[in-house]
């Protein structure tokens, strides 16, 4: 009994240890293979990204009342006729760049939906102080100085997280 313990318990120490230096290795083979996997999907998504990022500026850029009224011929229309047009143009550029919320963080998606509402809010808060078949421009107005007036808005928290996100990409 006594001599097979001799050659037992070497052999099991022998095969711990190798099963210790293996199971090493393999760990180590496979952080090695992970770590290259992430730096090769970096330089794929990292311009993918940056490019998510350029597109919801611009989204947040363009629902800005200045932007949306700049490219609205306002000479023909009344109140009413106006708060569809911008409220159909805020959603528009809003759902055009819905698939741009894979590649940000949640939060900066939700300042985004926070900005959308914000705009849709402020249109309709806007258009009940005049009545719909007054002239367009006294509703252009009344929704430049409201948004002005409002401290910081929506819009730019958002550009300020996406800053911020942007920022830390680099």
């Amino acid at each position: 009994m006594l001599e097979i313990l001799k050659y037992t318990l070497p052999s099991a120490i022998v095969l711990l240890a190798a099963y210790l230096v293996l199971h090493k290795q393999m760990k180590d083979e496979d952080r090695r293979r992970t770590f290259m996997l992430r730096r090769e999907s970096l330089g794929v998504i990292t311009p993918i990204r940056l490019r998510a990022y350029e597109r919801l500026a611009l989204v947040l850029d363009r629902t800005q009342p200045e932007q949306m009224l700049l490219n609205i011929d306002l000479t023909n229309l009344n109140c009413l006729q106006l708060q569809g047009m911008l409220l159909k143009n805020i959603r528009q550029e809003f759902d055009h760049n819905a698939a741009q919320q894979i590649y940000v963080s949640g939060e900066l998606w939700a300042n985004i939906n926070a900005t959308k509402e914000s705009m849709l809010g402020l249109v309709n808060t806007c258009a009940a102080y005049v009545k719909p078949e007054e002239p367009a421009i006294k509703l252009a107005e009344i929704l430049i100085q409201t948004y002005h007036n409002n401290g910081e808005t929506a819009t730019e928290r958002a550009n300020l997280v996406l800053r911020a996100e942007v920022q830390q990409l680099f």
